[in-house]
């Protein structure tokens, strides 16, 4: 046989066994990474992992909105009612007109003063410590209101603190999914490695996602909290310094 013949059949055994790995990537490359499809593929662990941080992302979002909305309306609320309060009008035609339907926190501050108030008088005087009276009814009111502002807040901070560490779980138990295929196997190919690895990096992200937006939001809405309670506060104090005005002309005969 010809020299070039022998290297006819070499450069011709060399294609088919490159033919023939191509044919053996070929189901590598057809992996499918899609979310849905590693979250299919993942194991149990992971996809309790990755139901749990989507559920508390879910329902972190659904705080956020209705914070968001129900803070813009509160402070338009509290607005009104200042403008109505600091108008002039008599304090006791404000309170006829919103004791029964009042809406915003500080409208019920009000009222629960107004109502103490009201309950001080006997036989047309007024009875002893009404001041402390109204002040501590107002301060209960603040209290609740505040507790009301606030509430769901805490979970966004809980998301905010520990979603990473949940997708931490998912992250080391895809690895050591990937690890067992390996030992199973006895191969490093990457498809052996990739769904581990792929589900392993899901969860990761899945718990950045949910946490991260909700540090944001709880960073952003506490200030908004604390603003609100604020202004409870200061027209509390504003409010008993005008009733304690009323009180000493009572006393003086003013």
């Amino acid at each position: 046989m010809s020299i070039s013949a022998v290297i006819g059949a070499d450069v011709l055994s060399a294609a088919q066994a490159a033919l023939s790995d191509t044919t053996l990537l070929e189901p590598e490359s057809e992996v499918d990474f899609s979310a849905m499809a590693m979250f299919l593929q993942a194991t149990l662990t992971v996809k309790v992992v990755m139901i749990i941080l989507i559920m508390a992302s879910f329902w972190s979002w659904a705080i956020m909105i209705q914070k968001w909305v129900g803070f813009g309306r509160l402070r338009l609320l509290s607005g009104r009612f200042e403008d109505a309060f600091w108008s002039g009008q008599p304090l006791d035609t404000l309170f006829d007109r919103i004791s029964t339907s009042a809406r915003a926190p500080i409208e019920r501050v009000f009222v629960a003063g107004m109502t103490e108030w009201r309950r001080s008088f006997e036989e047309g005087s007024l009875i002893p410590g009404t001041q402390s009276r109204v002040d501590r009814a107002m301060a209960v009111s603040i209290a609740r209101e505040s507790e009301a502002i606030n509430k769901h807040l805490p979970f966004l901070a809980s998301v905010g603190s520990v979603a990473p560490f949940i997708g931490l779980i998912g992250t080391v138990w895809g690895i050591k999914h990937s690890f067992e295929s390996i030992a199973t196997q006895q191969n490093t190919n990457l498809a052996v490695v990739a769904p581990g690895i792929a589900e392993a990096l899901l969860a990761t992200a899945l718990g950045l996602l949910a946490a991260i937006p909700a540090v944001m939001a709880y960073n952003r809405l506490i200030g908004v909290a604390e603003r609100l309670t604020g202004r409870l506060e200061n027209f509390a104090d504003e409010f008993s310094t005008i009733l304690a005005r009323q009180i000493d002309r009572r006393g003086t005969g003013g």
